[in-house]
């Protein structure tokens, strides 16, 4: 670990504190000397670290910036977020992700970006990442599941990240199936789950679940304005992404720890903003108008058509009747 970020580390753990750099150089073993240089690059990063004689150095609990040094600490975790890359920049989280999942990355490891250039969502979308903003983060995965349960990752992962941004904000988090979390009639974050298949042992290799979460933003792009929202504009107040995104990797683990008994799949519905509605169903190059009666246990959506025939889908895009599209 280069020296910087062993300085960072002890700061992180006494963040809002002042901390001696003779104490800091005997915790990371470097000359008083070494860590005032390790200081002075950090504040080169961007970190507001104040300097008081005779009372040492203070990393301001102002500071955002994620790191390993500010995430790990808030983890409750066994394997999830274990293995953390935290980058400055990158194209896309689940790109990166995918690259490590082939090369053999274990259960749990994670990858986090201050912004992504090319950040991925649905049916080849993109997904608004700006610097700064938001959780831009993916998670390699190696569940023991068949590929007609991958559906149940999605679902379980959307449940864990409303429960986060619950904890942590207070916010009502709904659920749209399959894959957004809503707070009231605007999304709040995007989950995209990408799977390799094991054809010789008939299920899932390995899974990335990708997260985008709305934190800081309070400006949106004109195409997104009315349709998109952020923690601060549903609170008002700053919220640490460092503590958001450990307990998304907390209430990730602790709930796929029991997917295969599908336990999840209560809180599901209770959080779905789509169960009873009209909703319109997009498939290819067709649009139809149905109704939401239910999600199985498989956590496809089961509708009714207005013939009366009922269905379950397992693929789709789905929005309320009368909910506004990206321009």
């Amino acid at each position: 670990m280069p020296l910087k970020d062993k300085v960072l580390a002890v700061l992180e753990e006494n963040k809002g504190k002042s901390v001696s750099g003779s104490e800091i150089a005997r915790s990371v073993g470097m000359t008083r000397s070494a860590v005032w240089k390790a200081v002075k690059i950090l504040r080169e990063e961007g970190y507001s670290i104040c300097a008081v004689t005779n009372r040492g150095y203070c990393l301001s609990e102002e500071n955002d910036f994620l790191s390993e040094q500010s995430i790990v600490p808030n983890l409750r975790t066994k394997e999830i977020g274990r293995k953390i890359d935290v980058f400055k920049t990158i194209d896309s989280t689940n790109n990166f992700a995918k690259s490590l999942a082939q090369l053999g990355a274990v259960h749990g490891t994670t990858v986090i970006s201050e912004v992504q250039t090319q950040g991925k969502g649905r049916m080849g979308r993109t997904f608004y990442s700006p610097l700064g903003m938001g959780i831009y983060m993916s998670v390699i995965i190696r569940p023991k599941l068949s590929v007609e349960h991958s559906l149940l990752i999605t679902s379980c992962a959307a449940v864990a990240v409303a429960e986060a941004i619950e904890k942590v904000s207070g916010i009502d988090c709904r659920i749209k199936w399959v894959n957004d979390i809503y707070a009231g009639s605007k999304k709040l974050c995007g989950i995209l789950t990408e799977a390799s298949v094991d054809v010789e042992q008939g299920g899932l290799e390995y899974a990335i679940v990708g997260m985008g979460i709305n934190v800081q933003n309070v400006n949106f792009p004109k195409n997104l304005a009315n349709i998109a929202t952020s923690i601060k504009l549903e609170t008002g107040e700053n919220t640490s992404r460092s503590l958001l995104a450990a307990e998304v990797l907390n209430c990730l683990e602790e709930r796929l720890a029991n997917i295969t008994d599908k336990s999840f799949l209560e809180e599901y519905r209770n959080r779905s903003n789509v169960i009873g509605k009209r909703i319109e169903v997009t498939q290819g190059d067709r649009i139809s108008t149905m109704t939401c009666t239910g999600i199985d246990e498989y956590g496809r959506l089961l509708v009714r058509l207005d013939d009366g025939e009922e269905k379950a889908l397992s693929s789709g895009t789905v929005r309320l009747s009368g909910e506004e599209r990206p321009q």
